[in-house]
């Protein structure tokens, strides 16, 4: 009797009330899911511009502070299509901001902790390669 008035008037029982708490934790499992698959791809895309040495090399370049792209070029003794190149992608992934000021423009970082993590990526990187026996 207390099955068929559940069923038909919508009360809870504690089984239905059970499931319907799984059902809730199920989607927020599938939410964070989500939220971090979307958090992947971000940091995959921002994760390439970090891929090539002279992106590195240039954003610890900009630790100093705003730089122009000639003294960049100076610095890194690279090309100034190919520093503006990768100044291009880093701007892009918002790793870099730019300033305007006349006829310069400057770079700077966008957030300190792009250069934490630069230096914690090589530290593992070295690390890891240490302990490597076999190419």
């Amino acid at each position: 009797m207390y099955q068929y008035i559940s069923d038909h008037l919508s009360i809870d029982t504690p089984t239905s009330l059970s499931n319907r708490r799984e059902d809730k934790l199920s989607d927020a499992k599938q939410d964070k899911a989500l939220n971090l698959d979307e958090g992947l791809a971000v940091a995959a895309f921002v994760g390439k511009s970090l891929s090539d040495e002279n992106r590195l090399r240039i954003l610890l370049s900009l630790n100093g502070g705003k730089k122009t792209v000639s003294s960049i070029v100076e610095e890194m003794k690279l090309s100034q299509p190919l520093v503006s190149h990768h100044l291009k992608e880093l701007r892009r992934c918002l790793l870099v901001k730019v300033e305007r000021k006349g006829l310069f423009v400057y770079y700077e970082i966008a957030d300190e902790r792009i250069l934490d993590i630069v230096r914690q990526l090589a530290h593992l990187a070295t690390e890891l390669l240490s302990k490597r026996d076999t190419f």
